[in-house]
């Protein structure tokens, strides 16, 4: 097919900016990226430290297995079925100051063997637990794009479970949690944040990991960015880095392109914003086309939490350890002047190899905290004392790590502190969250409008339209809004359209 002779501005390239791009290309759109860091990912990053590399994002992927829910979305985006995934056997293993430990195992035969071992008394919840999973494993998501005609036989497959969904999403992780005797069982549902989001979140995770779809990409987040990049650039389109957008032009109420902080303009007939929701509503627009329901919801629901990250280099070969760990702490650890965590958890990325040299691995460990404003504050106020603070936060997860594996300080190569205003900095995210809105009970599953009351030719996607968050929003909100844009523009939707098929 050939160009439309229609240009698309998008503001932000994380996976959500990618996609959009990529959809967009494939409809016949000219297509500019414009994004304010020198490399693609956003969220969705890794770094290299010496012959190490840390990881911030990619825990697992949804749509890892061909033929499951999303993996078709994603073979739109990229060349999945380039990347090696790997199937990690445990989920998490918990400890506590004792020694003892309990495994979630990804397996559910396994999980129910191992919970059952633990809390006899408890056989009645594990196995409603364990059904339930089970369950949800046979739902099948809708097709974020499509209408009626596209879903309704998978809406009709899905109808005898909405009860179930209906509870679930209703039912915080602490509530969850009270059904079960063991503290340590209680602790991996109600647990930080886990605690206050909908149940439905966890469950559905396990349900994906036993379905052996939700798979860790050998390369990290990064390598999906990769492909993603080589998909864009075979399709025509065009990312420009360190070009960061401060305004969005608006000419008779229609979006008509964007000023850049160096005073460039950019022109388009549509814009779509990647960008930090906040920021995009707020700052680049004025918030002139905020309305009431769109300022309660900024003002009103919970969000993610920011975090600290410790990222260690170790010359040791750990593969003989879970792949993550979460331990109960004898007492709490102070990330900062508000923030205690009565457990601390590390990734052993010990499953992919390019992370380090052979016999060695990379260790990382995600510290929460709602206190980015300390952060941020003392980054700039007190760069001494930042300094100071990011080498206590190290101390303490060595630390750790050393009560765990005895002589691990020894054979540390490489340590990585990043902070909450490391996220704010690197991605403008609002108030440093790592995913956007959170799924807590009482709010369902619905999508944030993607669209402003008043102001034309402009959309938005990414994880500040889809509550949740994940690297899954990237699709599941770019495809609705370039089909949106497309029905506007009267052009064909095509979204399998092959690169080799649209001429330069």
């Amino acid at each position: 097919m050939a160009r439309n002779g229609k240009k698309i501005v998008i503001i932000g390239s994380g996976i959500a900016g990618l996609s959009a791009a990529v959809y967009a290309l494939k409809c016949g759109y000219d297509v500019e990226v414009v994004e304010m860091n020198d490399q693609a990912g956003g969220l969705a990053m890794s770094w290299k430290r010496g012959p190490y590399t840390f990881e911030t994002c990619l825990h697992w992927l949804l749509g890892s297995k061909p033929g499951a829910d999303l993996h078709a979305q994603w073979e739109e985006i990229f060349e999945i079925d380039r990347l090696r995934f790997v199937n990690p056997d445990r989920m998490v293993q918990i400890e506590d100051p004792a020694g003892r430990h309990l495994t979630i195992y990804t397996n559910l035969q396994w999980l129910e063997t191992e919970l059952l071992r633990r809390t006899p008394q408890d056989a009645k919840a594990i196995h409603e637990f364990v059904d339930t999973v089970r369950a949800l494993e046979r739902f099948r998501m809708l097709d974020p794009a499509g209408g009626l005609a596209e879903n309704w036989q998978q809406m009709l497959h899905d109808l005898p479970m909405l009860p179930l969904l209906r509870k679930l999403i209703n039912t915080s992780g602490a509530e969850y949690a009270k059904r079960f005797s063991d503290p340590m069982l209680q602790a991996f549902f109600s647990g930080g944040d886990m605690g206050q989001l909908s149940a439905i979140a966890l469950l559905f995770s396990l349900a994906w990991m036993h379905a052996g779809n939700a798979g860790y990409a050998i390369g990290g987040s990064q390598a999906i960015i990769r492909l993603i990049e080589e998909q864009i650039a075979s399709l025509g389109g065009n990312i420009r880095f360190r070009a960061k957008v401060v305004r969005i032009l608006v000419e008779n109420d229609a979006a008509v392109g964007v000023e850049l902080e160096s005073g460039e303009k950019i022109m388009a007939d549509w814009v779509v914003s990647a960008a930090d929701g906040h920021a995009t509503i707020f700052d680049m627009l004025g918030g002139k086309y905020a309305d009431a329901a769109l300022r309660k919801a900024y003002n009103e629901r919970l969000i993610f939490t920011s975090y600290a990250q410790v990222s260690l280099g170790v010359a040791m070969d750990l593969s003989g350890q879970p792949p993550m760990v979460t331990r109960i702490l004898e007492k709490p650890f102070r990330v900062d002047p508000k923030t205690e965590l009565p457990h601390m958890s590390f990734r052993f990325f010990h499953f992919d190899p390019t992370f380090a040299p052979e016999g060695k691995t990379a260790v990382t460990s995600f510290l929460p905290t709602r206190n980015y404003g300390y952060w941020m504050d003392l980054r700039v106020k007190d760069p001494a004392g930042y300094h100071e603070e990011k080498q206590r936060l190290a101390k303490g997860v060595i630390d750790e790590l050393e009560k765990r594996i005895p002589g691990v300080r020894e054979a540390i190569e490489a340590t990585d502190v990043s902070t909450p205003a490391s996220v704010v900095r690197h991605t403008g995210n609002w108030k440093g969250s790592m995913e956007g809105w959170m799924i807590v009970p009482g709010m369902g599953l619905k999508t944030l409008p993607n669209t402003l009351p008043g102001l034309g030719r402009f959309v938005m996607v990414g994880q500040w339209v889809l509550p949740g968050g994940g690297l899954p929003c990237g699709p599941m909100t770019a495809r609705p809004a370039v089909k949106q844009i497309c029905r506007q523009d009267r052009v064909p939707f095509m979204p399998q359209m092959r690169p080799e098929a649209i001429p330069a």
